[in-house]
């Protein structure tokens, strides 16, 4: 069971909240799989491919 929701516009995974810290979107699902922890998105090839550059946790899919 995941813990925490997805933000559907950027992927970031909070815990708690009811707006995204990184793209400030309100729109969140607790539908989502896997997940990636980006530490140096500048030098992430995984971070790059994902458009991801923020440090943190992502999810990797999301459902619904």
């Amino acid at each position: 069971m995941n813990k925490g929701k997805a933000c559907r516009n950027c992927r970031k995974v909070i815990e708690e909240g009811k707006e995204c810290p990184v793209c400030k979107s309100t729109s969140f699902t607790t539908f989502w799989r896997g997940y990636v922890v980006i530490i140096d998105p500048e030098k992430s090839d995984i971070a790059k491919k994902m458009g991801v550059s923020t440090v943190g946790k992502h999810a990797l899919r999301l459902s619904r």
